[in-house]
């Protein structure tokens, strides 16, 4: 089996230090193994992605000494494959349409009880207003989500291997935790083709993706992804949740950090291995 994994930037705004670091990491590490770099284009949100984000995308990954199979796996050319893996959902009672907004799910949690989770990798854990809801009944402004009471109905023993340092281990899954720390989360957002959790899920089968690497934030998202890689019969990669690269506050960088975006090193006169030192490789 080859080594493939992937770099999965979203083109809303510059890349910075943090993604530079993810994108050599899983570079490196598929070169030393003989495998594929992919990149991908998540760009499902199409209110915030830009063209011109995407090209400095692939501008900056060139200059870093980057290379992958061109063209580059686009999500906003997905939607055919995202609907094919919601209608098996759907043909097995596991969605329902859900009309709550934020404010409605703020307040619908109630006050929180005391060891009892309020949130999770997908944001503050739904209550269930919705979950009764059919299908049938669906609006053009819902979401669809995953009654994952049903997903998990007579689990079989699911696990994960981890080799990040950080949770390097197999992890296993467990019907209860999902429930009580995930909750129903969202497949289907409102104007697009999917989530990013089912987008995931379904693209990275489709690339054949071996490894997957990422930041350390994305770690309690994979139990989700490995939930629904069994739902669909699709294969459960090796996950490498690595650091994460932080401001002088310890804070993790975001796209606002213009001050460290790759192409501001650029234009400072920094080398593509300057770059490499300053994340540590």
């Amino acid at each position: 089996m080859t080594f493939t994994t992937r770099f999965a930037p979203s083109p809303t705004g510059p890349l910075h230090l943090g993604h530079a670091y993810s994108a050599l990491l899983a570079h490196d590490m598929a070169h030393a193994a003989g495998g594929i770099f992919h990149l991908r284009i998540e760009d499902l949100d199409q209110s915030r992605a830009r063209p011109h984000w995407e090209a400095q995308i692939a501008d900056d990954l060139h200059w870093l000494g980057l290379t992958w199979p061109e063209p580059a796996m686009r999500q906003s050319d997905r939607g055919a494959a995202y609907a094919q893996a919601l209608a098996q959902f759907e043909a097995r009672g596991l969605l329902y349409p859900c009309r709550c907004n934020r404010a409605d799910i703020d307040a619908a949690a109630g006050a929180p009880q005391e060891g009892v989770p309020q949130f999770g990798p997908d944001g503050r854990i739904y209550p269930g207003t919705c979950r009764n809801r059919p299908m049938a009944d669906r609006q053009p402004e819902d979401v669809i989500r995953l009654n994952i009471a049903r997903a998990t109905e007579a689990l079989p023993a699911l696990t994960f291997t981890e080799t990040g340092a950080a949770f390097a281990g197999t992890h296993a899954l467990n019907a209860d935790d999902l429930q009580t720390t995930i909750g129903d989360v969202i497949l289907e957002r409102r104007q697009m083709a999917g989530s990013y959790h089912l987008a995931v899920t379904v693209d990275d089968a489709a690339q054949a993706i071996t490894h997957v690497i990422r930041g350390e934030d994305l770690f309690d998202a994979t139990r989700i992804h490995v939930l629904l890689q069994h739902l669909l019969g699709l294969p459960t990669p090796t996950y490498h949740h690595h650091r994460l690269i932080r401001d002088d506050a310890g804070k993790r960088l975001a796209k606002r950090d213009d001050a460290r975006a790759i192409a501001r090193y650029r234009e400072d006169g920094l080398s593509p291995a300057d770059i490499r030192k300053l994340v540590g490789l």
